[in-house]
């Protein structure tokens, strides 16, 4: 299958379980930290530089933002995880929205992890991969910030990132640079496979 991806678009913002599109797309969901470069990893996927708005602050994205793709296939936005700045209830709000989401086992597809090359995974990287693994669908990890590392930092980093999140065999870990562009093949490769799959 193929995807224009010029014909990318907004479809709305859902604060809720009943805001959730439940149409039958495959839904690819992207999750990480609030300072991981989420938006930026989107941005790059579509050739696009401010389409998934990449706040002046991390922790602005509350909701959980659709993207919709060659009226194919949905990317999911799930709001950042683990910014200090954030208020208890505004922290709860937001698990009680991801728990609500990942709960439907019929809006999934896809899970796309995305962690920092640079460090080791952190106590709510691994929560959201247990969300991931516990979901039972196929998901993958995508180490952001490649080129801010040394060449000889890469393998051992991302041994660690597997290590740390106990990946089984089966969840692929992308090395990727939204900066410069690397890991972006690898990761339409999977996300066209999956829409294949999803046929």
């Amino acid at each position: 299958m193929t995807l224009n991806v010029q014909k990318a678009e907004f479809i709305r913002s859902a604060a809720g379980a009943k805001d959730f599109p439940r149409d039958g797309l495959p839904q690819v969901a992207f999750a990480g930290r609030s300072n991981v470069g989420k938006s930026s990893v989107i941005n790059r996927l579509l050739n696009r530089k401010t389409f998934a708005r990449v706040g002046s602050a991390p922790g602005k994205t509350t909701h959980i933002n659709y993207f919709l793709i060659d009226q194919k296939l949905y990317l999911v936005d799930l709001p950042g995880y683990g910014y200090a700045k954030v208020s208890q209830a505004e922290k709860e709000r937001w698990a009680k929205l991801i728990q609500s989401w990942f709960d439907d086992p019929a809006l999934m597809t896809l899970g796309i992890l995305i962690v920092d090359a640079r460090h080791k995974p952190t106590a709510n990287d691994i929560s959201m991969a247990e969300y991931f693994k516990a979901s039972g669908k196929p998901w993958v990890v995508v180490a952001n910030k490649l080129d801010k590392l040394k060449k000889s930092e890469i393998e051992p980093n991302l041994v660690q990132i597997r290590d740390t999140l106990e990946l089984p065999d089966t969840v692929k870990v992308i090395p990727f640079s939204a900066e410069k562009g690397t890991g972006r093949e690898a990761l339409w490769g999977l996300l066209l496979d999956h829409m294949d799959d999803s046929k």
